[in-house]
């Protein structure tokens, strides 16, 4: 499991980077929105702590897109007026007001369900108007740079969502690891508009988790793991491909 978590985010990263620069920012926060560290993250929980603790977890994880694109939203609007550390900041920010407030409301499925595809309905109107600039150069030490802050972020997350339970663990398992990463190195490299782009993007494809959540919360706790997580892929790939026409 900690080779897991230490390549499989750095890996995603990199081809998420590679992505940006033949797609373009839009495609790669398309491509972002995959459960590329939630899944991981659930899988994880539920190997170690049973079906009904990940379907749990994975309940908030449906409802934490609230916050996922709460974050993006205040990024991409800092962004327009002030340098990555400060837009950064506001992001985490707003991320961990969201939270808060679902940790404490505690929505089932079908709640949680109901707020995350009102999130998607709604999020993709919200962001700046901006027109991207062109993908700056990049050095093979940045990419090595991004894929460790990857890996570093990954294992933190996991490491607190292991010991705050279900709720908490969930939403943890939404924080915003590759939104942050790929919008700091964006932001600077290529601007802000590139990374607002890139956000936006991101809100796009954020389908393909809810349905990957809802699914695994919905059968873990009566169905072996490998029907659960199995049937969340299925249900993940079905959405993406069903969003891919609205990215490109």
């Amino acid at each position: 499991m900690l080779a897991l978590k230490l390549l499989l985010v750095p890996a995603f990263l990199a081809l998420l980077t590679l992505a940006g620069r033949l797609f373009g920012p839009g495609i790669a926060g398309w491509l972002a929105g995959l459960p590329l560290v939630a899944g991981p993250i659930l899988l994880v929980l539920a190997l170690e702590n049973g079906g009904a603790f990940a379907a749990q977890a994975a309940t908030a994880t449906v409802a934490a897109v609230l916050a996922l694109v709460s974050y993006s939203l205040a990024y991409a609007h800092v962004a327009q007026r002030a340098g990555w550390p400060v837009a950064l900041a506001a992001g985490f920010a707003a991320w961990a007001a969201v939270a808060a407030t679902l940790a404490l409301a505690s929505p089932g499925l079908g709640t949680a369900l109901a707020l995350a595809l009102a999130t998607l309905v709604v999020a993709p109107r919200l962001f700046p108007k901006v027109r991207p600039e062109a993908s700056g150069r990049f050095s093979g030490a940045e990419l090595l740079l991004r894929m460790a802050a990857g890996a570093l972020l990954t294992l933190a997350v996991a490491a607190a969502a292991a010991r705050i339970g279900g709720t908490w663990s969930g939403l943890f398992a939404l924080f915003p690891v590759l939104g942050s990463v790929l919008a700091v190195f964006s932001h600077r490299n290529s601007g802000a508009g590139h990374a607002a782009t890139l956000l936006q993007g991101m809100s796009r494809g954020l389908l393909s988790l809810v349905a990957f959540c809802a699914t695994a919360a919905w059968l873990l706790p009566s169905r072996p793991l490998a029907v659960a997580f199995g049937a969340a892929v299925a249900a993940c790939l079905a959405a993406q491909l069903a969003t891919m026409r609205r990215a490109s």
